[in-house]
């Protein structure tokens, strides 16, 4: 399996921390940071996040409370984020609710 995604399904609730190298779908409850170095993730719209996320590329369709860091963060139309974004590439879909601080670029 040389690219293999991880998935976290809806009904799944994990507490504590997440490392992963691949790519990774959460549509679980996750409260803990997760974290990889050039991972893709995908926050799902049934997803609830409490804790920071660091990765290659995020994309949020769910919610997420803590402090996004990344190379490049979408956060799509129905999302919400409480907590700052740092990425170097960012975009957010009309609709999309952010509250707290970007800083992008860099």
């Amino acid at each position: 399996m040389a690219n293999a995604t991880n998935v976290l399904s809806a009904g799944i609730e994990i507490i504590g921390s997440i490392r992963f190298s691949n790519d990774m779908i959460i549509d679980g409850k996750i409260e803990g940071e997760i974290t990889s170095d050039k991972g893709k993730i995908t926050i799902g719209e049934n997803a609830k996040i409490k804790g920071d996320i660091t990765a290659g590329e995020v994309k949020v369709y769910g919610k997420v409370e803590g402090k996004i860091t990344s190379q490049r963060c979408e956060l799509k139309d129905k999302s919400k984020i409480n907590g700052d974004i740092k990425s170097k590439v960012f975009s957010m879909e009309e609709g999309a609710q952010l509250t707290g601080r970007t800083e992008i670029g860099g």
